[in-house]
């Protein structure tokens, strides 16, 4: 067809008057030789056409992700077909190469975003509310990111400048002409080059964009054609206008292509995780176990999707294509199909989870309305301390529930323009006082009143913080005086800290922007004062600092804060409550604790104390994990596909931290919990056996200059005398200083080390010593190495994970047999058959007469049985509460594990709330998700969807 239609034009052209004939048959000769050139090519010719074709590529077709399912086939992960926006570098390398790529790109990327579509922003740098460019990688990810950029191998390639740079420095070689030019350029007649201006003729975000778009291309830069995903998932909208506009979007394409899903991503993000574009640390280590790797994939990058990812994802095929010269795909020839990953089925109950978490979430909310009171501010003591009021207000400012660049844009409404208002007033106010402070004042940091000391700690810390990097942290002695005296002692005012820091040459003047290179210290001060005020201005989180004191100065009031929360539709509100409000009839403070009470308000919204928890349960006969919550989640669906680089470092920057899984990687003191493995140290030490009596009287004092408190003594009273029993059912303290001070015993005289080895020995025995097993990333756990006494009790220097403790109480439970968890339960093929299922691994044994273990579980079900919310029918458990202290001036954690039945164990369970006052509240949360395992029919009456009753109805620990 094509060439008979050349063939017509070149007749027509031949009965032209205004050619000579023989001209007219050198053009029907090219014509048709052409026309049989070309289509020599096409058919695996190694001659090309300039016109037409540009090279012959081998690609490789990527096979779809496995699914991950629950342990009753309930899907949680998949794939779903999409269409995205790809780019291919086609521009010939010349002078101009730069100028007409990047206006290829930003043509592409506002076609996506005027449809409602975003552009893949996985990179190390992005733009916060404040329109400044900061870092979103720590120390070695951070690292190897500027490697990448930089072009250096290895990170101690790096030269000191590059490792120092900050995003800005960053951006400003990304756009220079070393690089990748962009900005703009004029031309004139005699210039066909064109003067360039770097970084000029876009906004901050638009030169972003067209850096990260250009950085992915540079990655593939050795793969001539490889294409790059710009934008995923996109809209019909954004398919429509980037196929209308192709001619003049040379090497940008759309291509059907999945992306990752994720059901319920709340309740399961911390075990699922999230897929990302492979990094060039991950390809080298994938390709170094397989050939299935090619540096454009997608891979796991936290949680199960990471730690399976070998299995899940597909294997590649592979296909022949022939592409003309603006990169498009003319003819694909010898295909190979791809095969689909494996699918993973969980141990979870997809419905025990949702449940769990929500039960948790219930308390925690319960325990914060506990303990708000209708105050400004409170002189706190001890580990109970109340929650004013005004620190809920501030931190719907301080942990973003309220947008603050919005209260000064065009859609604010009239509270929102009211409080900006005063916002900017204190902003201007707070500079000034700052410059006239680091210019003229000479106050020592401990005379400073309290909000001059807030600010002068954020502006050092800024400084030092890789955003900025004035300050060189690698360069500073951190004990030397003078520094001593600003940071620690505070004695010195902040002037005569940094002008001490420019005479060691601490600062690096090059990010000053100073007018000459020889500028003498006087002079590298000023102008620091100068970028320190003008960071300032536009630094999100120094700009949140401003409303906790005009909360505090009455510039500013609760219920305007509830009606900018209303303005901005920022959480649910029930209208009859806001017109109540507006209207006087209810306070801010009324207002705001019913929010808290309907969880239109959540605890990991406000990231105040206590703001997270987590709970494990485990069928101790299997080791399988039924359930492993972390609260609180976040929404996954967000990191995978286009990896939204300013969602992750909000979260990474969220106060209730939601990335941290709470349940594997959160590490504190067992507290109380620790008592049956010490009781069994104890017996099988021979230092106590089960009719044994220790007097306890309130206080232990065998220890020089050192007096231990049983926790009974702070309400007057003492236990008497309990053996092994009465001892775990009362959590006497004094019970077991005494079992921890007889264990340290070396024959002779007390021995800290003697007793500590003991310890350890016996919490080993446990599964205390080691990770448990679960497939997802596990700190390492702790056992005390010091003081015996204490940490006979579960304080001293043990740290564990709650999923550590499920392992433990799982082994009290089943009697002694001590398992690797997992949270796999098999994995099928595309095929579905089965390629593993599985089966039980045991550690150890601990063997111990029937007994010891039948005086162990009569002591936890006596624990139980003394909480009333524990008598239910049908749920006969038994348990232990911990109270874990930390910090004399924060709430303990609490903590409790159990198992259920008593003389059949199904399951055991975990539970531990950070901050969260009283173990009671843990037993409480235990004893809901147990309800909700044997009487599946309550779980309305369980999930009411608000705060639960936070009443601790015993004293103990």
């Amino acid at each position: 067809m094509l060439l008979e239609e050349l063939r017509e034009k070149a007749r027509a052209f031949l009965r032209s008057r205004y050619l000579l004939p023989f001209l007219s048959l050198i053009i029907v000769a090219v014509i048709l030789i052409g026309s049989v050139f070309r289509l020599q090519i096409v058919h695996g010719s190694e001659y090309m056409d300039n016109f037409t074709l540009k090279a012959q590529k081998e690609l490789r077709l990527s096979g779809a992700r496995g699914n991950i399912y629950d342990r009753n086939g309930v899907l949680l992960a998949y794939n779903e077909l999409a269409y995205s926006v790809t780019i291919t570098d086609t521009i010939e390398s010349g002078n101009g190469k730069n100028e007409q790529l990047n206006s290829i790109i930003i043509n592409m990327i506002r076609m996506i975003e005027k449809n409602g579509d975003e552009v893949l922003s996985d990179f190390g740098i992005y733009l916060d509310e404040g329109d400044n460019y900061c870092f979103s990688l720590s120390g070695s990810q951070h690292l190897r990111f500027l490697a990448d950029i930089y072009g250096r191998a290895k990170t101690d390639d790096l030269l000191y400048a590059e490792r120092s740079a900050n995003p800005d420095e960053v951006m400003e070689y990304l756009c220079s002409s070393k690089k990748f030019g962009i900005g703009s350029y004029a031309h004139d007649e005699n210039d066909r080059t064109g003067t360039f201006f770097p970084m000029m003729g876009y906004s901050k975000a638009e030169l972003l964009k067209i850096a990260i778009v250009r950085y992915q291309l540079s990655l593939n830069s050795f793969q001539k054609y490889i294409a790059t995903t710009v934008a995923a998932d996109v809209s019909d909208q954004t398919v429509a206008v980037i196929m209308e506009n192709s001619d003049s979007l040379q090497g940008v394409n759309i291509v059907e292509d999945t992306v990752r899903r994720y059901n319920d991503p709340v309740y399961f993000s911390q075990v699922l995780g999230y897929t990302g574009r492979i990094s060039p640390e991950e390809f080298e280590s994938y390709s170094a176990l397989s050939d299935n790797y090619d540096n454009t994939d997608y891979v796991g990058k936290t949680g199960i999707e990471q730690s399976m990812e070998q299995e899940l994802q597909g294997k590649k095929g592979s296909e022949t294509v022939y592409v003309d010269n603006l990169g498009r795909i003319i003819e694909s020839v010898n295909v190979t199909l791809p095969m689909a990953g494996n699918d993973i089925y969980l141990t979870l109950d997809a419905d025990m989870q949702i449940a769990m978490y929500k039960i948790l979430e219930q308390k925690i909310a319960g325990i914060l309305l506990k303990h708000i009171v209708n105050e400004k501010e409170i002189e706190q003591e001890g580990r109970n301390p109340k929650i004013p009021i005004y620190d809920v207000y501030n931190a719907m400012y301080s942990n973003n529930v309220i947008d603050i660049a919005r209260m000064g844009g065009p859609y604010a409404g009239e509270t929102e323009r009211a409080v900006y208002a005063a916002f900017e007033a204190k902003l201007n106010e707070a500079l000034a006082r700052i410059r006239e402070e680091m210019l003229s004042g000479n106050t020592p940091y401990e005379r400073l009143p309290r909000e001059m000391q807030d600010y002068e700690s954020f502006i050092v810390n800024m400084l030092l913080s890789e955003n900025y990097g004035v300050l060189v942290s690698g360069a500073i002695d951190t004990t030397d005086k003078t520094y001593m005296d600003f940071r620690v002692e505070e004695t010195i005012s902040i002037r005569e800290f940094l002008l001490y820091c420019i005479s060691q040459q601490w600062v690096d003047p090059d990010k000053l922007n100073l007018d000459s290179q020889y500028a003498d210290s006087d002079e590298i001060y000023r102008a620091l004062v100068e970028y320190v005020v003008s960071r300032l201005q536009s630094n999100t989180e120094f700009n949140k600092k401003m409303f906790k004191y005009m909360l505090l100065q009455d510039r500013i009031n609760g219920r305007q804060t509830c009606l900018v929360l209303w303005e901005q539709d920022a959480v649910q509100m029930d209208a009859d409550r806001v017109k109540a409000l507006k209207a006087g009839s209810i306070s801010a403070y009324d207002f705001t604790v019913d929010l808290i009470k309907k969880l239109y308000l959540t605890p990991a919204q406000l990231g105040l104390e206590p703001c997270s928890g987590s709970v494990v349960v485990t069928d101790p006969n299997t080791a399988e994990v039924l359930a492993l919550v972390s609260y609180p989640g976040y929404d996954n669906n967000r990191l995978a596909n286009r990896a939204d680089s300013a969602y992750l470092a909000r979260l990474t920057a969220d106060h209730s931290k939601p990335l941290w899984n709470n349940a594997t990687q959160q590490r504190t003191a067992p507290g109380s919990t620790f008592k049956m493995a010490m009781s069994i140290a104890g017996i099988e030490e021979g230092v106590i056996n089960l009719n044994s009596t220790i007097q306890c009287t309130g206080y232990f004092n065998k220890l020089k200059d050192i007096v231990h408190q049983c926790w009974i003594a702070s309400q007057g009273g003492a236990h008497g005398n309990l053996n092994v029993e009465g001892a775990i059912a009362n959590s006497c303290n004094c019970f077991f200083y005494e079992v921890g001070y007889r264990l340290a015993n070396d024959g002779t005289s007390y021995n800290d080390p003697v007793g500590i080895d003991k310890i350890r020995t016996y919490a080993d025995l446990f599964g205390l010593g080691s990770r448990t097993g679960v497939e997802i990333a596990e700190s390492e756990p702790q056992i005390s190495d010091r003081y015996p006494v204490p940490s006979a009790i579960g304080q001293g220097t043990h740290n564990f994970t709650t999923v550590g403790l499920a392992r433990y109480v799982s082994a009290i439970a089943n009697r002694g047999t001590v398992y690797e968890l997992s949270l796999i339960r098999e994995i099928r093929n595309s095929a579905d058959a089965s390629e593993y299922y599985y089966t039980p691994k045991k550690r150890n044994y601990v063997a111990l007469d029937d007994s010891v273990w039948n005086t162990i579980h009569k002591g936890m079900r006596r624990v139980v049985e003394d909480k009333r919310y524990f008598n239910i029918e049908g749920l006969n458990a038994a348990g232990k509460t911990g109270t874990a202290q930390e910090a004399k001036n924060k709430p303990s954690h609490a903590l409790f594990v159990g198992f259920a039945p008593l003389d059949a164990p199904k399951v055991a369970i975990a539970v531990r709330i950070a901050n969260g006052y009283s173990s009671d509240f843990a037993a409480q949360v235990a004893c809901e998700c147990l309800h909700y395992y044997f009487i599946p029919e309550d779980a309305d009456t369980l999930l009411t969807g608000e705060a639960s009753d936070a009443t601790a109805v015993s004293g103990g620990d």
